[in-house]
């Protein structure tokens, strides 16, 4: 990174932004730092960071939200997640990653486009812990395999018609255990460099910040609110994973 003033404006102000958007829906941290760092950080500063401050972002948020932790409901998440993360990162090695975030990104948009567009759809009871931990689990590869940390959890969530501390309580609890594990395959590997370490610290105070903020504004979204916003973050997420394959078509024309 170009160590001028300017640019560490602009990377203090993305970790601001990503953690207010963090402290307010849950999650999407990833996403809205990764569009701006990419530009100013290297791709491994970028992915070390993320984990880093997703861990710190998520572990703040699981904390205040800790009276709504339900270890029964959220146990086959975990379970199915521990499986998932290594079988993802395995596939990482082989698959074409870009592929497969266009796919999750085309899914995203439909499902989130399709969601805003009508009423609230009904709660879906069948399947229980095992239906959790088959999400836990897919979760699971899609984090090893893209970054993604919750994503899946995330709308699986909402199709169970759980409330939004619920919600919350479950996939941000699933991301840190996620991240947690990513963190230390990198630690492992050596790919955690100085340079990343002071990144970390001198963008600390902007994410605290952004996190405090962001949880001031959650307690005051009801619950129609915050399905709102949940879709429209999924629907910007997939939108950002399906431009980068449509850019070199459209600028074809």
């Amino acid at each position: 990174m170009d160590g001028t003033i300017v640019n560490l404006a602009i990377y203090l102000t993305a970790t601001f932004a990503a953690a207010l958007v963090t402290g307010v829906a849950g999650f999407a941290f990833g996403l809205v730092a990764a569009a701006v760092w990419l530009h100013i950080l290297t791709p491994m500063q970028t992915a070390t960071l993320i984990i880093a401050f997703g861990l710190v972002v998520q572990g703040i948020s699981v904390w205040k939200l800790r009276h709504a932790l339900r270890w029964n409901q959220l146990w086959p998440f975990l379970l199915g997640a521990a499986f998932g993360v290594p079988l993802g990162v395995t596939i990482l090695g082989w698959a074409r990653s870009d592929y497969v975030r266009v796919t999750v990104g085309v899914v995203l948009v439909l499902y989130s486009a399709y969601s805003l567009a009508r009423p609230a759809m009904r709660p879906v009871k069948a399947g229980g812990a095992t239906a959790d931990a088959g999400v836990g689990f897919l979760n699971g590869i899609l984090g090893g395999l893209t970054g993604l940390a919750g994503i899946l959890t995330t709308i699986w969530c909402g199709l169970r018609g759980w409330h939004k501390d619920e919600q919350r309580a479950i996939f941000q609890p699933i991301g840190v255990a996620i991240f947690a594990m990513s963190g230390l395959w990198l630690g492992v590997n050596g790919a955690i460099s100085t340079d990343t370490v002071w990144f970390f610290g001198i963008g600390l105070p902007a994410l605290l910040a952004g996190t405090w903020l962001g949880l001031k504004l959650y307690g005051h979204l009801d619950e129609a609110s915050f399905r709102k916003l949940v879709l429209l973050l999924l629907l910007i997420s997939g939108l950002a994973l399906v431009a980068p394959a449509l850019a070199p078509l459209l600028a074809d024309r």
